[in-house]
């Protein structure tokens, strides 16, 4: 159930919990296939000479990135959360683990 909250003008807007848990989820993949890429994928490509795994993780990691980034600038509307917790979102997903540490801002959200 969507629970009441105020937006910057004081108005009453309704959390999106569906599209939170949703946003949630794809982080955690997307911080998954970060590690993937970076701990499974590059030390092929450069210890045991597989280009491919870079190739194949790299363009998966893209496209979970691009969504996780779409996700992020929908959620300003429908959780809603602020631009810049949207774009700090975007930050935390290019860096290793940061997609966890930002989740523990949505999850407070969620409780909220």
């Amino acid at each position: 159930m969507n629970k009441p909250t105020e937006n910057q003008m004081g108005e009453a807007t309704a959390v999106d919990h569906a599209f939170l848990k949703n946003v949630r989820r794809m982080g955690t993949v997307e911080g998954i296939s970060t590690l993937v890429l970076f701990g499974v994928a590059m030390p092929l490509k450069y210890m045991a000479d597989m280009p491919l795994a870079v190739r194949i993780a790299g363009s998966v990691h893209g496209f979970l990135f691009i969504g996780l980034a779409v996700m992020l600038m929908m959620a300003i509307t429908r959780i809603p959360i602020s631009r810049s917790m949207a774009l700090a979102g975007i930050v935390a997903a290019v860096i290793p683990f940061g997609p966890f540490v930002y989740d523990r801002w949505l999850a407070q959200k969620a409780a909220a």
